[in-house]
């Protein structure tokens, strides 16, 4: 690997920084979304605001700055992923100053940590597969600082024997569908219609936590049924890929339903987009 200069070193912190703060930006400015919160509206959120997400955002780069200083270079071990689990905490309690008690990227905050610790690990970059192999041998250690307490998405795992966002990570984001960003993109999808089909291949297949917590099983299928009817019309470029989305949104408003774990791994695609080295070849 090849060694930079303390100065080039920083440089490359805080573009990883940077990168991670633009991805939870672009991921809420995106519409339209089902359920979420975009440049439309509040999806089917009381709490939250496009405003609201792009604080939390913001909020959160000196927390994706410490993470990537901290795992410069370093190999994976106990000691760098309780540190991880630190500054992942005191990233969330800053979110949450941020946000007036509003949670808004707790989710976020692991993947995208997760990720930009990667990246940091090796030296800014490498291929989408090794950033993801790295982020989950950092996943799969323990940290004995971390809370006992559930969160709701711990609950509705448990609850409904689902995998949730801890084993995401642990078995390298394997609903991080880097390849629908590529495959939309050379079909000429525009960007926007690119990113809005990542994010129906992630939501085809992911248990996604957030969902079951609002909506339990019902609202997980009508969520996985409606993103596959989104592709199988030829995607968001299409006028019957669009009607799809809106059905899809309609439905997920009804239900009082929010893909935010599907948002998540959304942000955490457009990460890996942007800072992996080898970008053809991956399943990511």
């Amino acid at each position: 690997m090849k060694l930079l200069s303390q100065t080039q070193a920083e440089a490359q912190v805080s573009q990883l920084a940077a990168i991670a703060r633009d991805c939870l930006i672009d991921e809420a400015r995106l519409s339209p979304k089902p359920g979420l919160v975009d440049s439309r509206g509040n999806g089917a959120h009381q709490d939250l605001t496009l405003a609201l997400m792009e604080r939390s955002a913001r909020s959160l780069q000196p927390t994706f700055l410490q993470l990537a200083r901290q795992c410069w270079q370093r190999p994976a071990d106990v000691a760098l992923r309780e540190a991880v689990g630190r500054l992942g905490r005191e990233g969330e309690r800053q979110m949450m100053a941020a946000t007036g008690g509003v949670n808004t990227h707790r989710g976020a905050i692991w993947a995208l940590g997760l990720l930009v610790s990667a990246a940091a690990m090796n030296g800014g970059g490498a291929d989408a597969e090794r950033l993801a192999r790295t982020a989950a041998s950092l996943a799969s250690l323990p940290d004995r600082a971390a809370p006992k307490l559930f969160s709701k998405g711990l609950k509705a795992t448990h609850r409904y024997r689902v995998p949730g966002a801890r084993e995401e990570a642990q078995q390298a984001f394997p609903h991080v569908v880097r390849l629908a960003l590529l495959r939309s993109r050379a079909a000429g999808a525009s960007e926007s219609e690119a990113r809005l089909d990542a994010l129906m291949a992630i939501m085809t297949s992911l248990s996604d936590t957030c969902v079951l917590s609002r909506a339990g099983l019902e609202g997980l299928q009508t969520m996985q049924a409606g993103a596959r009817a989104v592709l199988l019309a030829g995607g968001c470029m299409t006028a019957q890929g669009q009607r799809a989305l809106a059905q899809l949104d309609a439905d997920m408003l009804a239900l009082n339903a929010s893909p935010g774990g599907a948002a998540d791994l959304l942000a955490a695609t457009l990460f890996i987009d942007r800072v992996a080295v080898t970008a053809h070849h991956s399943f990511l």
